[in-house]
């Protein structure tokens, strides 16, 4: 074939092959990358939850507004705290809240912050109105004889241990496995933790930080804690009591 003649079939081949309108052919599409799967984000440990009453329900004892800047202040300040102490910290993931006081000796958030959140959860369901808390049982009322004498010498004994802590901290009546004892610790701790000088099951616990009681009786530790007793939900420390004892 002559050169023209091969030329002019190569042209013609080249246009039947071309899309319509003689453009070239065009390359395939790039494959998209697949889009980034969102960063999981960890639900949280632990919440707050709401007060089993409404804020103005303990009054007189415990005012309004001492209730409402004690949980939603300083008791929510504990869960958030916690909560991104636990996210940060890959070995106190997934573990219930006593498994961590176990071990508080290992992490000062765990011993304030988690302290601090399980004192005032515990806290607030050992309280309920003026008239709405029950009674103590005969068991537990029978055990109190025994281990503190009377009634009125475990009470005293009670108020005494929350005013003789000096600074903040917590009174409470545990069970230790033979015997009821009042004991106070400082600050957030609690007889779960492996740091308590003496360990046990918390049956009653009150909170003598000032916030728990100055916007009413400002220095005057002794007068809460002798005004305290008519809140107290017995119901719930019965129970607290029959679990523990058996």
């Amino acid at each position: 074939m002559q050169p023209r003649a091969l030329a002019l079939t190569i042209a013609v081949t080249l246009a039947t092959l071309a899309p319509c309108g003689g453009a070239a052919l065009a390359a395939d599409p790039p494959v998209p990358a697949p889009a980034a799967a969102p960063a999981q984000v960890p639900a949280p440990a632990f919440t707050l939850a709401p007060l089993p009453y409404p804020a103005d329900a303990l009054a007189p004892v415990i005012d309004q507004a001492t209730m409402e800047i004690h949980h939603d202040r300083h008791h929510a300040g504990y869960v958030k705290a916690l909560n991104e102490a636990v996210a940060a910290t890959p070995e106190l993931q997934g573990k219930t809240l006593e498994a961590l006081l176990a071990g508080a000796s290992k992490s000062t958030a765990v011993r304030n912050l988690g302290g601090g959140h399980y004192n005032h959860a515990l806290f607030w369901t050992l309280m309920a109105p003026v008239g709405q808390g029950g009674e103590p049982s005969a068991a537990l009322k029978a055990r109190i004889d025994k281990d503190f004498g009377s009634w009125d010498a475990f009470t005293k004994a009670f108020e005494e241990a929350g005013l003789k802590r000096f600074g903040s901290g917590w009174v409470w009546l545990i069970w230790t496995g033979d015997k009821l004892r009042i004991i106070s610790t400082p600050n957030q701790d609690n007889p779960l933790m492996d740091v308590a000088e003496v360990k046990g099951q918390p049956i009653l616990a009150n909170d003598v930080w000032e916030h728990a009681y100055y916007l009413k009786h400002q220095n005057k530790r002794g007068d809460y804690l002798k005004g305290w007793w008519p809140v107290v939900n017995w119901t719930r420390v019965n129970g607290l009591f029959d679990a523990a004892a058996g």
